[in-house]
């Protein structure tokens, strides 16, 4: 499953089912009749962006690797309520055992997919990308921003690794020493691949940093006025081969009411928390046939 390349599922997986399980399924083991096999269906209970089939179908794996798990739609695929999006066969002990841990895998993916192909459905007119941030379930990031991307979406940076974003609160701790050491200081300790960002909240300090010149600056809870400022202040600096002018990031307060005015201002890019910390996981059901 290479679109989850720096985590191990299976462990993810395990750890889910313990804790939804723990020592056994009493309920199933003490009902339901060992060598009893059923047929189930997923049925999506409303409209939605699919998301994380291949995550369900590795649940029921994990579980007993005699299930079969077949999808009926692709990760991504827009579908209306009522749609049956996959079919199951096997153990009866083991498909209710696993049940659980599979649907929530599959709503909430499907809710973090939705979600995004809404914001970036209101912006298609325009240029720009529709990031997430870090702002995910711990353990889970990886597969959230996988769906991320599935609605449609881009991915900011990952991990802190990655790149160099310098925000208000590093500011407040090295006060002016950024205006003073410029980027120079900051290059020599990174790989050149590395980027650069920079939040500022106001026109005074977007000003401030177009002169040190980072890959990104990020304009944190501006108003419309003051990003279109300061994307023509942008615009009007002189190309430079070597010095490229920075792309510009809008953050900060970005809903569905205001994300296409900003869009139209002309940023590369608008960043949202909410595309995975405030979604509705998406109601999708098991039915034994």
């Amino acid at each position: 499953m290479n679109c989850y390349s720096r985590l191990d599922i299976k462990d993810i997986i395990k750890m889910a089912l313990k804790e939804d399980v723990g020592e056994r399924d009493i309920t199933t083991r003490t009902i339901i009749p060992k060598n009893k096999y059923v047929k189930a269906i997923l049925l999506a209970k409303e409209d939605c962006v699919a998301c994380g089939l291949g995550i369900a179908a590795e649940v029921f794996k994990v579980q007993d690797k005699n299930i079969r798990f077949k999808p009926l739609i692709l990760d991504g695929q827009k579908i209306r309520k009522g749609r049956v999006i996959a079919r199951i066969f096997g153990r009866a002990q083991s498909i209710l055992t696993a049940e659980r841990v599979a649907l929530n895998f599959v709503s909430l993916l499907s809710g973090v997919a939705t979600k995004t192909r809404v914001y970036v459905d209101k912006t298609k007119p325009y240029k720009v990308k529709i990031l997430d941030t870090r702002k995910t379930i711990p353990g889970l990031r990886e597969l959230e921003r996988y769906a991320v991307r599935i609605g449609g979406g881009h991915n900011h940076r990952m991990r802190l690794d990655e790149m160099v974003l310098i925000k208000d609160n590093h500011l407040k701790v090295i006060g002016d020493r950024l205006w003073v050491i410029g980027f120079k200081e900051i290059k020599k300790k990174i790989s050149p691949k590395i980027q650069i960002e920079v939040e500022v909240k106001t026109l005074k300090e977007f000003k401030k940093v177009l002169k040190i010149n980072p890959d990104i600056i990020m304009l944190d809870n501006m108003n419309i006025n003051s990003i279109k400022k300061a994307i023509k202040i942008r615009n009007n600096l002189s190309p430079d081969t070597y010095h490229p002018t920075p792309k510009l990031e809008a953050s900060g307060g970005i809903s569905l009411k205001n994300v296409k005015k900003i869009a139209s201002c002309g940023v590369e890019m608008i960043s949202i928390g909410a595309l995975t910390h405030s979604f509705a996981s998406v109601d999708i059901s098991l039915e034994i046939l």
